[in-house]
């Protein structure tokens, strides 16, 4: 084998790889993670404390439905009163334009730590978010929820948040 051969080889080979790789990056673009901050319970001066938190959505699972694009999704929160929250749900996607407007229910385990008590171990957190497509895999936006425990418990004082968004596909 010549070295012109050896390289027109090497190049298809390259080649292939490069176009296999693309073709891989864009059908595996269904996981998208959700890292924000922000002010929980905001509504209440004695207790409102700043929050950091992660969630996660496997775009593989969404299904189209009469209520529009639905997909499950985890994450968990905490806040600087060592306060947490780990939940699992749904959400809606709605596309208009560059604009996402997300919708979700996400019932969870509540830990209050120093933080405030919300009644019970059980808590539902109903969210609204709005978001920006930034590129194709990016979104910036800003999210606004509310965690009660629906009577579960004794008491039931609930906690307002917003927070802050940045959502990435990989």
């Amino acid at each position: 084998m010549n070295l012109k051969n050896f390289f027109s080889i090497f190049f298809m080979i390259s080649f292939s790889f490069a176009v296999f790789a693309e073709e891989l990056e864009i059908k595996n673009q269904y996981t998208e993670f959700n890292v924000y901050t922000g002010m929980f319970d905001f509504s209440d001066d004695g207790k409102k404390s700043t929050l950091i938190g992660f969630q996660h959505q496997n775009e593989n699972l969404n299904r189209d439905t009469f209520l529009g694009n639905l997909s499950p999704v985890t994450g968990a929160l905490i806040t600087a009163d060592n306060a947490g929250y780990v939940y699992t749900g749904v959400q809606a996607q709605y596309k208009i334009g560059a604009l996402n407007f997300t919708p979700s229910f996400t019932p969870g385990l509540y830990h209050e730590g120093d933080g405030k008590d919300l009644g019970h171990l059980i808590e539902f957190k109903s969210e609204l978010q709005f978001s920006l497509n930034l590129s194709k895999t990016s979104e910036l936006g800003f999210s606004y929820n509310h965690i009660s425990n629906a009577s579960l418990g004794d008491k039931n004082p609930g906690a307002n948040s917003y927070m802050f968004n940045f959502l990435k596909n990989f």
